[in-house]
Order: structure tokens, then sequence, then C-alpha cells
């Protein structure tokens, strides 16, 4: 009698499976492929592909498996596609899943663009690895979301993945699961593996939000819009419940930012003791205007902005004040000139200009960021961006300014100081604003705001500004524009021409 029960049930499970309601498939028992999507011999990410499917595609349903849907193929094989990926046919709706559908991309750069189409502009490049929220599809184009807006990448270089809201084996970045490096030095890598690439590393103490996990290999966002994997082992995650009750409070500040300074005194002007790293944790003496007194490691007392930390204690919060506010809100786009095959010009002892360029507009990007502006960079790694695409992603974003930071040459090698180049009578007082305040921080020689016949900003229809920090050919200047503590001075110097050009204008 148990026997029959169980047959029973089995039916009666089997049918109801079928049946139009919940997360299953309808009756029918075909399915519609919603986007270009990789058919593959098994029902996982890691069995190997057997054809691509196009969009409208139709195919009979073999069985269910997990998130997996086994179909039968027009060779009389079969294959298994993801179930969040396709649509009933018989009213063309999404199958309902617990998913966001994301894409990875499988190729060494992939340009992101405007439109779906090749002849469309570039705003900007994808790297191998990197992951992506896909908003829909069409022909041969996937739209993505890009540096908060929509944009599109080719199909057939992304490798779409699921992330399930809530699950032990991925976490979104707003789930508030944030994960601590124990290890001294922990490498990052380009993928979830040990034979992966080390693209750069984390230390003790540094804390990020967790993007992705799979298997025991965890992803975050280690510098602005840059990506990688760290050994799960070597990190203490930790999620926030509500239900649990307030945390504990402490006295101290976290570090946002890599490269903050910490001085002797409360003011910008005070000398730099040390520079700390994003997630570093001090603990707070007392408050002296905007800025938090904090115990070293050695014992002694440091000061740091209030607006540069995080603070989960009981010291008061504090908001930067003046002119800084100006940039909430507001859409910069920073242009690091040249980058991989264009090394700009060669400095006397050989430094090259790219390198320079990317290394001032990440100090300047961190700056920006923590006064709340929405910023983006035309290239954040050694990458060729051409002039035309540099443009493109200031009209893409509708940038309230564009600024392209370059460093100079002359065949005279005592030549040296800052210019500012503006082209439309309309980008002049932007480029005033940011030359007149990165002379006064870095006191260089002042060559003066002149009219400059450059694409950027002769093509730009955003406003715009051109600045060379300096001559690299140079011998003493090129030593100066190397030194960590002028890369500080530049970037407060155009955080300051910014901020002061919002506030007035």
């Amino acid at each position: 009698m148990v026997k029959k029960l169980m047959i029973l049930v089995f039916c009666f499970t089997l049918i109801a499976g079928f049946l139009p309601q919940g997360n299953s498939i309808a009756a029918s028992g075909t399915i519609s492929i919603s986007s270009v999507v990789n058919i593959r011999e098994g029902p996982g990410l890691s069995y190997p592909l057997v054809k691509q499917a196009n969009i409208g595609e139709k195919y009979t349903i073999i069985k269910e498996q997990g998130d997996w849907i086994e179909i039968k193929l027009s060779t009389g094989q079969s294959g298994w596609v993801a179930n969040w990926v396709v649509s009933n046919v018989n009213n063309d709706t999404r199958i309902p899943t617990n998913k966001t559908s994301v894409g990875v991309v499988n190729v060494p750069s992939l340009n992101v663009r405007t439109s779906p189409s090749t002849a469309s502009s570039s705003v900007g490049k994808l790297s191998k690895g990197m992951t992506v929220t896909i908003l829909g599809s069409q022909n041969n184009w996937t739209q993505i979301q890009f540096n908060g807006q929509a944009a599109w990448v080719s199909s057939q270089y992304l490798e779409n993945q699921n992330i399930p809201q809530k699950s032990n084996n991925a976490t979104s970045s707003n789930s508030g699961t944030i994960g601590t490096v124990t290890a001294g030095s922990l490498s990052i890598r380009s993928g979830a593996s040990l034979n992966s690439a080390i693209v750069g590393s984390v230390h003790k103490g540094q804390r990020f939000s967790l993007l992705r996990k799979k298997n025991e290999w965890i992803k975050i966002e280690y510098e602005p819009n840059r990506y990688g994997w760290v050994a799960g082992w070597y990190m203490d995650v930790s999620t926030p419940n509500a239900s649990s009750g307030p945390i504990a409070k402490a006295s101290n500040v976290t570090i946002v930012n890599n490269g903050t300074n910490i001085r002797k005194g409360p003011n910008v002007q005070s000398d730099v003791l040390l520079r700390a790293k994003k997630g570093d944790t001090f603990a707070v003496k007392k408050e002296e205007n905007d800025w938090y007194a904090i115990k070293l490691p050695n014992g002694s007392i440091g000061y740091i902005a209030g607006w540069l930390v995080s603070n989960n204690g009981t010291s008061p919060s504090i908001n930067k004040k003046g002119a800084g506010s100006y940039l909430r809100d507001k859409t910069i786009v920073l242009d690091p000139g040249h980058g991989g095959v264009d090394n700009g010009t060669t400095g006397a002892s050989g430094t090259l200009e790219k390198n320079l360029t990317i290394r001032t507009a990440r100090l300047l990007y961190n700056k920006l960021k923590t006064s709340g502006a929405n910023v983006i960079l035309t290239r954040n790694s050694d990458t060729y961006i051409s002039l035309p695409e540099r443009v493109s992603i200031a009209r893409f974003y509708q940038a309230d300014a564009f600024v392209s930071l370059h460093y100079d040459a002359n065949g005279n090698r005592s030549v040296r100081g800052v210019t500012g180049y503006y082209y439309h009578s309309y980008q002049k007082t932007l480029a005033e604003y940011l030359y007149s305040s990165t002379i006064s921080q870095t006191k260089l020689r002042d060559r003066g705001v002149r009219f400059g016949d450059y694409h950027v900003i002769r093509e730009n229809s955003q406003n715009a500004a051109l600045m060379e920090l300096g001559y690299l050919s140079n011998p003493e200047e090129e030593m100066t524009l190397n030194s960590d503590q002028f890369q500080e001075n530049a970037a407060t110097g155009l955080y300051n021409g910014l901020a002061r050009y919002f506030k007035d204008n």
C-alpha cells in the first residue's frame, strides 16, 4: 500500500511540474530563447559548448534539472540551457526566478558602445573576467549596465551566468556582506584559481564588499573599476543581521580610499606622516574641527580629514565643508592622456607620460568620489583609447566637466611649468579655474591659460579643458613630477579647481 501511495505521489508531482504555475514551464513543453545564449552538453556552465542559440529560436523540452532545461536539438541530439535566459512560448513571459542575469566577459578586451552596432561610438572597455548586469538584448547585441548607464556589447563575447539573490555561492555588492583580509598580504588574481595571473594585492585589515563567490574564491573591487579574485580562506566574512540587535559601537574610523594622507596637524598644510590604505582602521582620540586625531601603529597621534573616512563608532560624523560640497552629483570625466601603444612623451630619465597621467587621474578620482561626484575614467589601465572615443564618453555621460590630463615636453630642456588649454570660449572659465588652483598647490612655473587646438577639447561639446602638468623633458622637473608629494598636490589642485568652478558657476 505504501509503495502504491508513493507512486501516486510521484505521478502527481510529475504532472504538477508541467502546470503553468510558480516557476514551472507551461504544459506546452516548448521554450523560446530570449537572448543569445550557449547550449551546453550538461546542466552547468562547466560543460562543453554544443552550439549558440539565437533570439526567438524555439526548442522542445525534454526535462528540467535544477536551474537547467534539457532540450531537443534539430540534429536529434539534446542540449542544456539555463532557465533564466528562456521564455515560455505560449505567453512569451520570462520564466520567474530569483536570479539576476549577468554576463562574464570572455575576451581580453571588449568595447562598450552607445547602441547595438559596431558603427556606434565606444564609451569604454571591459576586461576578461569582469561581470556586468544584463538589461536586455537585440539581435546579436546585449544591453548592459555600464557606469550607471545603459550601453551595448557584442553578445558573442559574454558568457551568461546568474546570481541568486540569496545564496551562499554568490553575493551581490548590495547585500551588505563584507570581507576583511586576514593575511599580511593577499594576492588578487584575474580568475578564481591559483593558476590565474596576479593583478594586484591587498593587505591585512582591509575591508571589501563581496561581489561574487565561486567555490572558495571571492570577487572584489580592489580599486575604482578594477576587479579581481582573492582566496576566500584569507577573508573574514560577515553579514550584518538586523534581527541580531545593534552593532556594538567603537570609537574608530576606517579609510575609504588608498593613499589617504595622515598628517601632523588638523589641516591640509601640515606635513604628511604616512599614507593609509583603503580599509585601514584607527582608534579615534578626539575630534578637532573637521579632523580626527587618531592613534597610529607606533603609538603617536596623527590627524585625518573627517570627510575621508567612514565612522562606525561614537565619534561624531564629519562632512567636508566648503567648496567640496558643490561637487556632489556632478558628472566629471577624467581623461588620462595616451595609453597602450601610445606612450605619449618620454622623460629625460625614461618616464612614460601614459603612466604618469593615469597615476594623477586615480588620485583625483578618489578625491572627487569622496565628495559625491559621479566620476568616469576614459581609461583605468594601460589601454589605448582613440581621441574620438574619449570625446564620445564625455557626450554619452553628458559630462558637467571633462578634464584631459597630460605632461609636456620640449626640445629645450630648460623649459618647465604648467599650462592650461581650452578651444571653445565656453571652456575658458573651466580651464582658468583648474589652472590657477593647480599652480597655487604645486608651485610650478606659471605658463598661463591658452587657446589649444587639441581634438579632445576641439570636438567636445561638453565643458572641457586640457592640462599640461609639467615638463618631463626637463630632468629636474621630471624628478619632481614623479614624486608622491607632487602627485598629491597636483590632484588636490585640480580637485580644488573643480570645486571652486562649480561653486562659482
